[in-house]
Parts: C-alpha cells; sequence; structure tokens
C-alpha cells in the first residue's frame, strides 16, 4: 500500500529533498520513453492534493490528468526526459531509460539540488553524483514515486495521442505503442511507422496480447478508495 513509510525514513535521517524517479514507455513498439522526477514537500503539512496517488498504470485517465496538474501544482521541483524511437533503436531502452531517467533529473537541478534520489525498479546507472535507492514496485508504495509515474505516464500519453493525429491508421490514441493485438495487425498490414522503434520486432498478430495498456486498470481503484490515503501516521 502507498505510504509515506520510505519518504519518513529518509526525513528522519535529515533528508528533506527527496526526488522520486520513475519512467513509462520501456515496452511499447513506438514512440519515445519518458522519464519523470517529482520532489515532493515531505514534512507536514503533508500536498492533501495528492491524496490519490498511485502507480499510475492502475488509475484510470481520468483520474491521472487531474493528478497531472496536481503534482505539478504541489511539487518543489519537476523534470521530464524524453528520448525518441531513434535513440532507443540506437543505443537500447535499458540505456535510453536511464538517459530519460538523468535528463528529468537535470531538469529539476535548474530549480533545486535533490538530496537523494528514490527509483522505480531495481536498477539504475546515471552519471548523476547523487545518493539514490531502487524501489520494486516502487510507484505503488512510495509517493514521490507514484507522482513521477503519473507525469512521465500522462506526457507519453499525451505525445502517442498527437502522434495518432499524424499516423491514424496504427490507432496509437488507443494503445499508446504497446503490443496490443490491434497494433500488431495494423503493422502487418501497414508496415511500420516512422515512430516504430525497428529494433523491437513484431510477433503474430493473431496471438494473445503481450502487453494491454490499460489491462491493470481496476473498477475498484477509484478517486476515493481509502487504501491510497496517505498520512505521517502510517
Amino acid at each position: 500500500m502507498l505510504s509515506w513509510k520510505n519518504e519518513r525514513r529518509l526525513y528522519k535521517d535529515g533528508l528533506r529533498l527527496i526526488c522520486g524517479v520513475d519512467e513509462a514507455g520501456r515496452g511499447p513498439l513506438a514512440g519515445p520513453v519518458v522519464a519523470a522526477a517529482v520532489v515532493l514537500p515531505i514534512g507536514p503539512p503533508l500536498p492533501r492534493d495528492c491524496y490519490c496517488l498511485n502507480d499510475s498504470k492502475k488509475l484510470q485517465p481520468d483520474v491521472r490528468e487531474e493528478l497531472f496538474d496536481k503534482v505539478k501544482s504541489v511539487a518543489l521541483a519537476y523534470g521530464i526526459g524524453i528520448v525518441t524511437h531513434e535513440e532507443i533503436d540506437k543505443i537500447n531502452i535499458l540505456q535510453a531509460t536511464m538517459r530519460a531517467m538523468t535528463a528529468a533529473v537535470r531538469e529539476v537541478e535548474q530549480k533545486l539540488q535533490p538530496e537523494m534520489l528514490v527509483i522505480d525498479g531495481n536498477y539504475f546507472r546515471t552519471e548523476l553524483r547523487y545518493p539514490f535507492e531502487c524501489i520494486v514496485d516502487g510507484d505503488a508504495i512510495s509517493p514521490s514515486i507514484a507522482a513521477a509515474s503519473i507525469l512521465a505516464k500522462v506526457t507519453r500519453d499525451r505525445i502517442m495521442r498527437e502522434f495518432d493525429s499524424v499516423y491514424p491508421q496504427y490507432g496509437f490514441a488507443r494503445h499508446k505503442g504497446y503490443a496490443t493485438r490491434e497494433h500488431r495487425k495494423m503493422i502487418h498490414e501497414f508496415g511500420f511507422s516512422p515512430i516504430h522503434r525497428l529494433t523491437f520486432g513484431v510477433d503474430d498478430p493473431n496471438q494473445g496480447e503481450l502487453f494491454e495498456e490499460e489491462a491493470v486498470t481496476s473498477s475498484t481503484l477509484l478517486r476515493s478508495s481509502p487504501s491510497l490515503i496517505l498520512s505521517m501516521d502510517e
């Protein structure tokens, strides 16, 4: 369950500027990978507008959009890093993700210097000299990472909707570039678009979904869910 447990532990160690970092778009067959970095105010009073934070994939799209603006309004600093599909093909998706995360933190640096980075996942490599901690499933555990998850996901979704207006035959607005059956069928029918990641390849479109972007969305994860309420006393 999402709580301030990790941030509170770092807070007790004297750290105040804790920067959550997460990405969106490692798995899709098309489009960029986007990372975000967010420094939330940790001490009391807590950012009450962020009580519904969670892993962005577990939130309904309209809730993500609403929280996108709220996170930006309460954050002490935030940054977005974008690495294009061309660069992904050149350096591979892992390196592209690290580069996007680094760029997001660099943007935060323009306003303040983080004291600690908390990263979603189990791996992080960068030339940044900040101490960092990786947290598996951090976007469902840490509010700082969840906030970054929302900024990254909404930013990338908006980019893919723009691409949908340029290449409408692929349905990017619906699947955001993920390897749904519909998307793979469109690739087999029309070939690769200029924004596809050519190094990812495409399997048989008649097989099951490789990754359905909204598969983990649950109707039970509503904005009023009490399990998402955050408190320093948790």
